[in-house]
């Protein structure tokens, strides 16, 4: 933002915001907030899991569900306009006009049965009814061009599902600016991207912000993202305001423990170096190959090396971290280690032990010495069962007994922090944090000698993420286990990792110590990871020693 806040104009202006459940005795979520948004600027509102970030931007855009939850108090003016006592069509007809969302996960928020070109152009088509077919086809694929996806004239006719992640993130921000609105919420959009595909939608956010004049309302736990684009920054905990100030003044001297504790939980993106794990080899994989055939629109008939010659080995009590973007071959590795996914062509052994390609074809010995940990844990869980179901399920499948396996279950809650209590709970009351802990403790419930986790923090703040994090190492040290670690983030894979390997398009480009694969990149795709990574040269471990 070029001016200043005391002479730009205010376009957003959120006053003493009380937000609460729809019950007979209502739960206060959001705490008279109060905030202002001026014209050209980007303001991060950051805080844990639950403390109103998400809640106060659906406020804005009139999307909390109504049966459940209610504004009680406080105003919201878009330019001058109260949009909680106007009526219902204004307020439609102020979305994607004068303000506009693009959310988390864009793969639920776009329709998978209607072409990408079409939910832009119904953008166009709602609010200016006169407009032609052929004028709002030109300006979507112009649209398209502009936020730098391929083949705009092809893309317009492809389905969601046949996008990568970054492309359909773009998607969702041609449909947000499409209408030039003066108010952008970015809600968490960058959580599940590499740090390439992260660099480059946040570059673009900041590059259409400039062109249009558009202010920002950028939700997120990533102080690495905050450091990046923040002009001003507001801290929620809890539903409250805790401080509010500029990016360089929150960074710099937070006046707030809760402040100063969220900067802290940063992980450092160069570590010291780490001594070498000298256990005996659990896992090894050798020359280890996946083709895919593409029915894809743009590459019928291609085939895919989705891994090509992969060497690697995992040794007892060590964490071996796997980075790379999106596309590099880091998934697909660990579904072919686990069976879900057959492997082409190579071997995988698992102490000594030569593995079937197939998870299938695996006997329940085999299956049990290796668990993965997902993503997302609420879909990782089945909602309709008990913790306790879902935490015995593999144990008596193997023939152990009720009384033995729930013991069992018991003393490994205690190791991820959990009390017993649980166990006649459903995955719906429990914090995403919490959930991962479940998912953690239904896998190592299984005494395995390896547990892939799979991107098992992306989603987390980072509060969560780094008690999840030293759960990790902890149950590493208490159990011995060897753990595969893969992430798109740099700062995570260099705090948990004993060793690194580095994946491009389906290849192990270097391997080694964190310290110097971040620090003193041999491979120019390896620097380039590191540069993309949010925050790089933000030094937030000596803020971390000051505090």
């Amino acid at each position: 933002m070029n001016t200043s806040s005391t002479t730009a104009q205010c376009v957003l202006s959120v006053k003493d915001l009380c937000i609460e459940t729809k019950a007979a005795q209502p739960r206060q979520l959001v705490n008279n907030l109060s905030f202002d948004v001026y014209a050209g600027e980007t303001l991060c509102i950051v805080g844990e899991s639950g403390s109103g970030k998400s809640l106060s931007s659906f406020a804005i855009m009139g999307l909390l569900p109504p049966d459940t939850l209610r504004v009680s108090q406080g105003s919201i003016e878009l330019m001058g306009q109260n949009l909680l006592t106007m009526d219902k069509e204004r307020l439609l007809s102020l979305r994607a006009s004068a303000m506009s969302m693009v959310f988390q996960e864009p793969m639920t928020a776009l329709n998978p049965v209607q072409r990408v070109g079409e939910q832009i152009d119904e953008v166009i088509r709602i609010h200016e009814k006169n407009s032609s077919r052929q004028e709002r086809r030109q300006r979507v694929i112009s649209m398209l061009e502009r936020v730098r996806l391929p083949e705009p004239e092809k893309l317009f006719m492809a389905y969601p599902h046949e996008l990568s992640g970054g492309q359909r993130q773009r998607i969702m921000i041609a449909m947000a600016l499409i209408l030039q609105p003066r108010l952008l919420i970015a809600d968490e959009p960058t959580t599940a991207l590499d740090v390439t595909t992260q660099k480059q939608i946040l570059s673009l956010i900041k590059e259409l912000q400039s062109e249009c004049g558009t202010s920002v309302i950028f939700v997120t736990h990533d102080f690495g993202v905050v450091a990046d684009i923040a002009d001003r920054i507001l801290v929620m905990k809890r539903g409250d305001s805790v401080e509010m100030g500029t990016c360089q003044q929150i960074l710099s001297n937070p006046q707030q423990a809760y402040t100063r504790s969220l900067i802290a939980s940063v992980p450092n993106v160069h570590p010291p170096a780490k001594a070498e794990v000298q256990n005996e080899i659990v896992l090894s994989a050798r020359g280890l190959g996946k083709v895919y055939g593409s029915d894809c629109w743009f590459s019928k008939g291609r085939k895919m090396h989705a891994l090509s010659d992969i060497n690697l080995d995992i040794r007892r009590d060590e964490v071996l971290g796997v980075v790379g973007e999106s596309g590099s071959g880091k998934s697909t590795l660990a579904r072919c280690i686990i069976g879900l996914v057959e492997a082409s062509s190579g071997q995988i052994t698992l102490n000594g032990e030569s593995l079937p390609a197939a998870c299938k074809d695996r006997n329940l010995a085999q299956r049990r010495k290796m668990q993965i940990v997902f993503q997302d844990p609420y879909r990782s869980l089945n909602p309709r069962v008990t913790i306790g179901q879902s935490l015995t399920e593999g144990m008596h499948n193997i023939g152990i007994a009720p009384k033995i396996a729930l013991e069992r279950v018991t003393e490994v809650l205690a190791i991820v922090g959990l009390d017993a209590d649980v166990l006649d709970r459903y995955p719906h009351q429990f914090s995403g944090g919490q959930r991962q802990r479940l998912c953690l403790a239904r896998a190592i419930v299984m005494e395995p000698d390896v547990l892939i986790a799979d991107e098992s923090v992306s989603a987390l703040d980072v509060l969560v993420q780094e008690q999840v994090l030293k759960l990790l190492v902890d149950i590493k040290r208490k159990t011995g286990v060897a753990i595969l670690f893969i992430t798109h983030d740099l700062r995570v894979a260099a705090q948990i990792s004993d060793r690194i390997v580095v994946m491009q398009k389906g290849r192990i480009v270097e391997a080694g110590d964190p310290s110097r694969v971040i620090s003193q990149p041999s491979q120019a795709y390896t620097r380039e990871l590191v540069e993309s990574a949010p925050g790089v040269h933000w030094d937030f471990q000596n803020f971390c020693a000051y505090a």
